[in-house]
């Protein structure tokens, strides 16, 4: 017998009659995990794509730093050692080492597909350094990557006959049959419950920003992938390792705050204290440059302390860094006159969802890809500009897995719609 995987009808919904469908394969969510695996799956798969807000309002649009990509074989050792140093050792090895194994294949593929990294003088990809990395290996879009990638990989997905993308859709729970994963019970913008049937699901729901008051994320993300499946019963891990970004640019509002991207320290600017000091290493981990303001902004009580782009050149702030020129000066600085104050936020969930190597959760036929998923490669304490990558690399072994499962038993029936219960 069908039943939600919470055990309990989802409060102030009708399933008496409420729409019912039916595909291969359903995604919840539209950021880059979501929309890469859409692209890796079989063509003969009909999938379905749930996006909470409008396909705008996802995390993976605000990406400004970039995305790693080993750039050599010289490379893969340092890289492999500086994600374990700032994930503080409890990274799970094997999916550091997929990530980077695959990264150049990956950069490759979203090249071929309208991807347009920043490139040098002569015409080759432009890399750059963020705090915690030993060499430069990100690429990047100036200070959009996020949006440069995400905005291609959409325009892909809205090519593919047999993806249709359902805005304004909110997954409320899982449907499970016997254990196993069945679909998902999902609301309209109207609130009108529909209940959505698949063979496979994948969760790429992003991570908990919404939940705090200052968060570099959307106030739609909320956790609901990694509630969901905690109620039903699938493991979590390590959700207490929650990353706080050292410079958001500082406002008296709670709510999003508007991220200053590491590649900014990266390219030179420098922490001033109050007196005009420097007062830290701007490039040790995150999580190192964020306690290191906390203490600063004791010493000074003041709620920021302040981040000089001095050192950067003028034609890197309006070419690189021209978003974050542009944003800033609507809120009254001109970067390249005067330091911004800036605050740590909450930025990223390093746990999540547990999953092996090609996405599976705990529960049959339910894969997890993204921030809301936990495959070990961030441990404590996310690499700058791992993200990206991690996600887009995890969400193709998912897809490749289902693809291979179909290939290997075929499709199997989910039972009568109708007999779907609570327990």
């Amino acid at each position: 017998m069908m039943r939600l995987g919470s055990g309990v009808p989802a409060p102030a919904l009708d399933l008496a009659g409420c729409d019912e469908v039916y595909c291969d394969v359903l995604i919840v969510g539209c950021g880059v995990a979501g929309l890469y695996a859409a692209l890796n799956l079989p063509s003969n798969l009909s999938v379905e794509m749930l996006c909470k807000e409008d396909v705008a309002s996802c995390d993976s649009m605000l990406a400004q730093g970039g995305i790693c990509v080993q750039r050599d074989d010289a490379d893969y050792q340092p890289w492999f050692d500086d994600t374990l140093c700032a994930g503080h050792f409890e990274n799970r090895p094997e999916s550091v080492d997929i990530m980077i194994r695959e990264s150049r294949a990956l950069i490759d593929d979203l090249i071929s597909i309208g991807v347009d990294f920043d490139r040098t003088p002569s015409g080759e990809l432009d890399y750059t350094r963020e705090g915690a990395h030993s060499r430069p290996r990100i690429l990047h879009k100036a200070d959009l990557t996020g949006a440069e990638i995400t905005t291609k990989l959409l325009a892909a997905v809205r090519e593919r006959q047999n993806v249709n993308i359902n805005e304004y859709t909110t997954m409320r729970d899982l449907i499970v049959d016997e254990g196993v994963c069945v679909g998902v019970l999902a609301t309209d913008g109207a609130n009108e419950a529909l209940l959505i049937y698949a063979n496979d699901v994948i969760l790429a729901t992003g991570g908990v920003g919404g939940l705090y008051d200052r968060s570099t994320n959307f106030r739609s993300l909320t956790g609901d992938g990694c509630r969901i499946c905690e109620q039903a019963g699938v493991l979590l891990e390590h959700m207490d390792y929650v990353q706080i970004h050292p410079t958001s640019l500082y406002t008296p509002e709670a709510g999003r705050a508007f991220l200053i991207s590491e590649s900014c320290r990266g390219e030179g600017a420098i922490l001033l204290n109050a007196a005009g000091e420097r007062f830290t290493d701007e490039l040790r981990p995150r999580d190192v440059v964020s306690k290191a303001i906390w203490h600063q902004m004791e010493l000074d009580q003041l709620p920021y302390v302040r981040l000089s782009f001095e050192n950067v050149p003028r034609e890197v702030i309006l070419g690189h860094f021209a978003n974050i020129y542009r944003h800033c000066l609507e809120e009254g600085y001109d970067i390249t006159k005067e330091p911004i104050p800036v605050v740590p936020a909450q930025h990223y969930l390093m746990g999540g969802i547990w999953t092996d190597t090609e996405g599976r959760t705990t529960m049959e036929h339910l894969y997890a890809a993204g921030e809301t998923s936990c495959n070990g490669v961030h441990g404590k304490n996310r690499l700058a500009s791992n993200s990206l990558l991690e996600s887009m690399v995890f969400a193709r072994r998912s897809a490749e897995a289902i693809a291979a499962s179909r290939r290997a038993h075929g499709r199997r029936t989910t039972g009568d719609a109708h007999q779907l219960t609570f327990a």
